[in-house]
């Protein structure tokens, strides 16, 4: 179906980027084979690396690669958990990794103009810098923008500013026959026909290319404060959220966090939790505009937590005690992570929240394997880690690989069709790249994913752009 990348081919695309911009050698290939899934078994070396510098260069890349029916697979910051970036056919990676470039932060609109490039990381620090804030923190700051809008990255802020696709105004997006079209501006609404801009927002670079987006900012918070609050029950801890957004608080980030993960991650980084009571913690991150509504606001927090049986509430108010906190909590993963196989990226409604986690609970025992599990309490994203190991004694023990292998698929199914049962979704900010394409059907009905195919071969008629993500 799909031509080799020739000499004769690896000449143009040196014509194009310059020899530097390329990786042809086998070894340096290795590392944009993957992205962070843990089973390299989904891995696979593309033939040629290139590296463009402007959307002028991506444009000459996809116009040879359509031309000669090659697929080209756009990569980021490759942080994806789910093969997202893999090139599962070989052909073409470009990486976006040189378009790295901050255009401009417009202070009067509050929008910032980036290249798609652009690590989270040192997005932040320019719009700090300006005294201005972007919400959306979706977790490892090596992201790149176009990874995070091709994605629609969420985090935990997204409760209370929503998800990436709520801060696009504007894209350039190269198409697979080479040609750019530019969807928004800055603008703060637009009703002038068919919405490409949002389609695009999700797509994984399976419709086209991101190289340039106009990002809508906001006004930095005052104050921001996090309250760590511990349980004995699950289901009281969630019970507690929908009782804060009655009573008109929007907390910046809600999330449930087991105890047992807290230990693992203590020792970890040789730090402690300001807690140490019950089985499981809310972590509650407020923000307001001066100390005097942040201090009704956290007495309204620990008074409705109180109510339903918390077993305290204790403040991280200064900076230090907030970071040390942050730390412990952005660690996790990090701290478990030798031992996990896959993240899931299920989501419920809220209210299903405690119910999904019972259901994770028996699926656990039933096959004695851990599936320490954390998410999003007031937006319903539930992170179920499925590990090659049992939890005893406080201790993820390992299992054999024949015996976590065996278990994984049957886990997988049992928490999917949960979710289905629930009126979830299988992925709320992590997409479905290669990982979760066998499951997508247990969600979304056949009329439906078959309309999602007339569009791909609408903007993709040779299948180049990301082949086999999504759907086949």
């Amino acid at each position: 179906m799909y031509k080799k990348v020739t000499e004769r081919i690896i000449k143009e695309l040196e014509r194009i980027v310059g020899q530097k911009n390329m990786i042809v050698d086998a070894d340096q290939m290795l590392d944009y084979g993957h992205d962070e899934f843990s089973l390299l078994d989904i891995a696979h070396e593309p033939d040629v690396v290139v590296k463009p510098y402007t959307t002028e260069e991506v444009e000459n890349i996809l116009r040879l690669a359509n031309k000669e029916k090659i697929p080209v697979t756009p990569r980021g910051g490759a942080t994806g958990l789910c093969g997202g970036c893999v090139p599962s056919l070989g052909g073409i990676v470009l990486s976006l990794e040189r378009m790295n470039r901050i255009i401009e932060i417009d202070s009067a609109n509050q929008m910032a103009v980036v290249e798609a490039g652009v690590t989270l990381m040192d997005f932040y620090r320019g719009v700090e810098e300006e005294g201005l804030f972007f919400p959306p923190h979706p977790g490892d700051e090596s992201a790149m923008i176009g990874g995070v809008i091709a994605t629609n990255a969420g985090g935990a802020r997204a409760v209370k500013y929503g998800v990436i696709r709520n801060y696009v105004r504007g894209l350039d997006v190269v198409l697979p026959k080479g040609t750019t079209i530019h969807l928004g501006g800055k603008l703060m609404k637009s009703s002038t026909g068919y919405n490409l801009l949002n389609l695009m927002i999700g797509s994984e670079g399976t419709l086209g290319i991101i190289t340039k987006a106009i990002i809508q900012l906001m006004p930095s918070p005052q104050c921001m404060r996090s309250l760590i609050i511990p349980y004995d029950d699950l289901e009281n801890a969630i019970e507690a959220v929908p009782l804060l957004i009655r009573r008109k608080i929007l907390p910046l980030a809600v999330e449930f966090i087991p105890r047992e993960v807290i230990q693992i991650t203590e020792e970890f980084l040789k730090k402690k939790w300001p807690s140490t009571l019950g089985n499981t913690y809310l972590l509650i991150i407020l923000d307001a505009s001066s100390e005097e509504e942040m201090d009704r606001l956290s007495e309204v927090v620990a008074e409705i937590c109180l109510e339903r049986e918390a077993l305290d509430v204790f403040i991280a108010d200064d900076p230090k005690k907030q970071e040390q906190v942050l730390e412990i909590r952005s660690q996790i993963y990090e701290a478990i992570k030798a031992h996990t196989i896959e993240i899931l990226d299920i989501v419920v409604p809220r209210a299903e929240i405690a119910k999904h986690v019972k259901r994770v609970q028996e699926v656990s025992q039933k096959y004695g394997i851990w599936l320490p599990t954390f998410g999003h309490a007031a937006d319903g994203n539930v992170h179920t880690h499925i590990m090659k190991s049992r939890f005893e004694n406080g201790k993820s023990v390992l299992l054999s690989e024949d015996e976590w292998r065996t278990k994984i698929d049957k886990v997988r199914e049992a928490l999917y069709q949960d979710s289905k049962t629930r009126g979830g979704m299988i992925s709320g900010e992590h997409g479905i790249g290669i990982v979760k394409k066998p499951y997508l059907f247990y969600v979304l009905d056949l009329e439906t994913i078959e309309l999602m195919k007339g569009i791909k071969n609408i903007f993709d008629p040779q299948n180049i752009l990301n082949p086999g993500k999504i759907f086949d």
